[in-house]
């Protein structure tokens, strides 16, 4: 009976060092694939704010809880599911989707830029919500979750193909993907909607800061205040660039990447960028900032194409008037 207790604990134990393991495994996997997706990331903390704009500031905390539980149910069971079965049994599959949330990046990127030129007021995708009450709440979670999903897609799957490339990725099973790529969910998440949270309460600490009785309070929180929408204009330039800087490099890279193999465009841009790392003071950065470059000319330019087809093509008369 001792023996046997003895074997029992020892099975055990030998169970949690592997539980650990995978665990361990399971972190810097998920650490290393969101790194991948950083772009696409910053895109989303970028764009996430704009939704919150104009509501009551005792509203803006809750409904960015249910867009972030509306973002990670995405996640988890819709695109987590779909990503993993692609990746086992139609790996080519990842990349196409990937090129078409690659498009759309660049699509709404151009879109904003093009709007801003001919000095339109950019209503839809993310615009400020003047509206009060629960239609207009409803109305911004939907939208805000709409695009969320595009993002999040764009995300797990350059999570999925991050974890296809890595070394040994061959002898992970489809268990550890799906537990890797959930920790990615979660993670990504909570920085996100943790930092959207911060970003859209800044103003509201700034404003309680200027009524405390201390000079340096008031003039602390006047600043915040005074910040606010440089920091929200800031954001939308940053993920403006990001939308075309992100949905490029995609495009760039999908078109070299099986099933298409074409390097017409991929190649010199590659070259360019070899010879700009080559560089003997600050090389490296030179050739990403070469790489950055191109990849974002490449997302306006497909972007711009998109706009000037849809916007070509007969609208409903309620989708028209955004445009």
């Amino acid at each position: 009976m001792a023996g046997g207790l003895v074997g029992l604990l020892d099975d055990v134990a030998a169970l949690a060092k592997l539980a650990a393991a995978s665990v361990d495994d399971v972190g810097v996997a998920a650490a290393k694939a969101s790194a991948k997706a950083a772009g696409v990331v910053i895109d989303d903390a970028a764009v996430t704010p704009a939704y919150v704009q104009g509501l009551a500031a005792d509203r803006e905390l809750p409904i960015i809880k249910r867009i972030a539980t509306g973002s990670l149910k995405s996640k988890l069971l819709f695109i987590l599911p779909v990503v993993l079965i692609l990746s086992e049994f139609l790996p080519d599959a990842i990349n196409i989707i990937l090129m078409f949330g690659g498009a759309f990046l660049c699509y709404e990127g151009a879109h904003k830029i093009i709007h801003a030129i001919q000095g339109h007021e950019d209503k839809d995708h993310g615009a400020p919500v003047a509206l009060q009450g629960p239609e207009a709440e409803e109305k911004t979670i939907k939208g805000a979750i709409r695009t969320d999903f595009i993002l999040s897609a764009e995300i797990m799957v350059i999570a999925s193909k991050a974890l296809l490339e890595e070394e040994g990725a061959a002898d992970t099973g489809i268990v550890q993907q799906g537990f890797t790529l959930a920790a990615i969910a979660v993670l990504i998440t909570v920085v996100v909607y943790g930092a959207v949270a911060l970003i859209v309460k800044m103003d509201d600490v700034g404003l309680a800061m200027t009524q405390r009785d201390d000079a340096a309070s008031k003039k602390t929180g006047a600043a915040l205040v005074a910040f606010m929408p440089i920091l929200l204009k800031w954001l939308t330039i940053i993920g403006t660039a990001a939308m075309l800087w992100v949905g490029g490099h995609i495009i760039l890279v999908g078109t070299h990447e099986s099933p298409i193999n074409w390097d017409g465009i991929y190649g010199p841009i590659t070259d360019f960028e070899g010879w700009l790392a080559g560089s003997p003071i600050l090389g490296g950065l030179l050739g990403w900032v070469g790489n950055t470059l191109a990849s974002a000319i490449i997302g306006f330019i497909l972007g711009a194409i998109i706009y000037a087809i849809k916007s070509a093509l007969p609208q409903k008369e309620g989708a028209a008037a955004h445009h």
